[in-house]
């Protein structure tokens, strides 16, 4: 029922704003606008080419720079699997939604059913929309990708680490199951398994294309790699530069080349707008089975640039300037809104943090980030914020290795430091290395004006606050 009820409610609005000319209506000659949106995990800032990756090869995502859009200052809601999920599909700092950190499995919560998701959005257009590769946003039943707007589904519920064979703790987890639909169709995932996932989920995009060529569609690739255990098919294992890292990443780029050569061959090319970004930046404990951040401080697992700064890239030709570049904030939170102003599909009621940036992406003059500030949780402490060229982090705990990460799958030790209050100013300083607060007290002031409005709206357990716009979490009991 909630999926006719959306679709119902859609429709109606989408007649009232027709009929009242805030929505020009589509002409028969006109093709709706297709969306694939390839999301990787735990990529690093600097593991691809177009960001600066010396050792690893990436030709597809560097024709894809090539012939799109660089952006170099796109952020995540948080450095953690499902947080950074949610707001994706939600449009909303995960910490609005109520999701944090990383389900595990058998997880009491997940998405919660009021939310919609950039799929719910776009079926008010009649799109088909699937889903293939890493889920993580729940894995009872009512929490799956086809109870929450997407048509088809082939992929993990979470973590390929949450299984018996993880290195630190493995005979706590289940098996690891693959499924499609709804249904588990191998209950055991194995490593010969795993090595196949980034083809499959690949194959299954393609498929999904082709059926759909004459149609609307919007495809959601999450990779389950670069994320460990790492593993690559026949094909690339062994054939890269850099190790078994460099075989995953060069698969990956393998896959966003045949989903981009799909498209052209089927004529879609100038109907389909494509985003290659990450779900947050590298774990670098694993060492040389983790990725580079480059010139970020940190990793995955904090507020550093390291952390939440991803590599993005957008195409679609005739309408993204071939080879140009953004140095503009934006965010996964902003995908959702870009998507819906594209289709021309209403906005979902509750309230967004994200905005459309189809102005930047367009390079139209004068086009700026729709975000006065920025804001970087950890859990639900707000570490730090982001306005313009300049941001603050407050005293804050985070995690940073003892030395270089583990090897071959085995992670090193982290520990624990704590930050001061601390100002930097990302064009000058994009490895958040100098400390520059007591030279620019205005800055400061304005900055600690704008975490009130998050903490107030969002809540911060570092200052004792509880946010007074939060929504719920889904429960099972629901």
């Amino acid at each position: 029922m909630r999926r006719i009820s959306l679709n119902v409610i859609g429709w109606l609005c989408g007649l009232v704003l027709i009929v009242s000319g805030a929505i020009t209506p589509t002409s028969a000659a006109d093709r709706p606008t297709n969306f694939v949106v390839i999301f990787a995990d735990d990529l690093g800032y600097a593991d691809i080419g177009p960001f600066g990756a010396k050792e690893i090869e990436t030709p597809h995502l560097d024709r894809m720079a090539q012939e799109g859009m660089k952006l170099t200052d796109f952020y995540v809601s948080q450095a953690v699997c499902s947080a950074s999920r949610a707001a994706l599909l939600t449009g909303c700092y995960s910490n609005r939604v109520g999701v944090f950190g990383a389900f595990g499995p058998k997880s009491k919560v997940g998405i919660n059913s009021q939310e919609w998701t950039i799929a719910e959005v776009l079926k008010q257009k009649q799109y088909a929309t699937a889903i293939y590769g890493k889920w993580h946003l729940g894995d009872a039943p009512q929490f799956l990708p086809t109870r929450n707007g997407f048509d088809d589904y082939f992929g993990l519920p979470y973590s390929n680490d949450m299984w018996p064979f993880h290195p630190t703790g493995g005979k706590s987890y289940p098996d690891l199951p693959l499924i499609s639909g709804d249904k588990v169709i191998n209950a055991k995932v194995t490593a010969d398994d795993q090595s196949l996932l980034t083809r499959q989920y690949t194959e299954h995009a393609v498929s999904f294309i082709e059926q759909h060529k004459d149609e609307p569609f919007f495809v959601y690739v999450p990779h389950s790699m670069p994320h460990v255990p790492i593993y690559a098919s026949g094909s690339f294992q062994g054939k890269s530069k850099a190790g078994l890292y460099g075989d995953v990443i060069s698969e990956i780029d393998w896959s966003v080349g045949t989903i981009l050569q799909t498209l052209k061959r089927l004529n879609l090319d100038e109907h389909t707008l494509v985003i290659f970004t990450s779900d947050n930046g590298p774990w670098l404990s694993y060492g040389n089975h983790s990725g580079s951040a480059g010139p970020l401080r940190e990793g995955k697992g904090t507020a550093w640039e390291g952390g939440q700064r991803v590599p993005c890239l957008a195409r679609w030709p005739g309408k993204i300037p071939a080879g140009s570049v953004t140095h503009e904030v934006a965010a996964t939170i902003d995908v959702l809104p870009t998507i819906a102003e594209i289709a021309g599909a209403q906005l979902p009621p509750n309230k967004l943090d994200g905005r459309s940036i189809l102005p930047v992406l367009q390079a139209r003059p004068n086009a700026k980030s729709p975000h006065e500030s920025y804001y970087f949780y950890w859990g639900r402490e707000l570490h730090a914020v982001r306005s313009g060229k300049w941001k603050l982090h407050f005293p804050h705990p985070y995690r940073s290795l003892v030395r270089e990460g583990g090897r071959d799958g085995k992670p090193g030790p982290y520990v624990e430091k704590q930050t001061e209050l601390a100002l930097f100013d990302l064009v000058a300083d994009i490895g958040e290395q100098t400390n520059v607060a007591d030279a620019h007290p205005d800055v400061v002031a304005k900055l600690k004006d704008y975490a009130e409005i998050a903490r107030r709206e969002l809540g911060d357990s570092l200052t004792k606050r509880n946010g007074e716009e939060l929504r719920p979490i889904g429960n099972v009991e629901q």
